[in-house]
């Protein structure tokens, strides 16, 4: 199965910050990206909501035979992966879970989590980091606006600006050592947020997802020893938007020979 390709889904052009990772670890590999965009945003969904529409991605891949997929996205590795694990036969690398064991073993005494709502609410990287730092306390807050401002590029907005300082100022009343920025979408902020912070201070998880993804799949033999073809791009609605989005994460439209192609979920 080395030679299959490796699924990355989210509800956007967030998991694109995924992508770009693992393709400067792994440049051989075959890509599909799918972006739910007809139901972005995600961390606005109930639990039930999240793995049925989870469930119909992973279906999705199963379809294109892939060896493995990566939830690139917080929202449902939150809420869907424990009730979906061990329903398919590729590899399914959720990025909370993943993530959070290698942040707990850098002894932060106070970590702040700048997640959506839904991942807020279960609470994921309070108790995956927990599990093996039980005295880090963990301050988790909800940035329910972010996502629109990345997707419609409103970061420079006077509006958006001054959201994202307030939900740092709140953050900071509690003099946590580190920020996550738990969504996949919430990286692409950091030029405002070091504006009112320094830049250390906040943790892109996709970084660190993607060198254990590359240690995983070097552990089990399964890296492409064939160079791969072109990603392949694929939308639940609207690919013009996700194209113009898409420009701040990779460079979908400066790709060669990429199609961007809809399929319902």
């Amino acid at each position: 199965m080395k030679n299959c390709p490796i699924g990355i889904f989210d509800s956007g052009v967030g998991g694109l910050s995924v992508f770009a990772e693992l393709v400067k670890l792994l440049p051989n590999e075959n890509y599909i990206y799918f972006g739910d965009t007809i139901n972005l945003p995600y961390g606005t969904k109930t639990k039930a909501q999240l793995i049925n529409l989870t469930s119909n991605i992973f279906e999705f891949f199963k379809n294109q035979n892939v060896k493995a997929v990566v939830m690139a996205c917080n929202t449902t590795s939150a809420a869907a992966y424990d009730t979906l694990k061990d329903n398919y036969n590729y590899k399914i690398y959720p990025i909370v879970q993943r993530v959070a064991k290698q942040i707990a073993n850098e002894n932060h005494k106070k970590i702040g989590v700048f997640a959506t709502q839904a991942t807020v609410n279960s609470h994921a990287y309070k108790n995956e980091i927990q599990k093996y730092s039980p005295d880090t306390e963990i301050f988790e807050q909800a940035c329910p606006q972010w996502v629109n401002i990345v997707e419609n590029q409103l970061q420079n907005n006077p509006d958006s600006v001054e959201n994202i300082k307030s939900q740092l100022e709140l953050m900071l009343k509690n003099n946590v050592d580190k920020i996550i920025l738990g969504c996949t979408h919430y990286p692409y902020l950091l030029d405002i947020l070091k504006q009112f912070a320094p830049e250390d201070l906040f943790i892109n998880p996709a970084k660190y997802f993607a060198q254990d993804i590359y240690q995983d799949l070097k552990h089990n033999n399964l890296i492409s020893d064939k160079k791969g073809q072109e990603p392949k791009f694929y939308v639940s609605s609207n690919p013009e938007q996700f194209m113009l989005s898409s420009n701040l994460f990779y460079k979908v439209q400066n790709a060669k020979e990429i199609s961007i192609t809809i399929i319902h979920t």
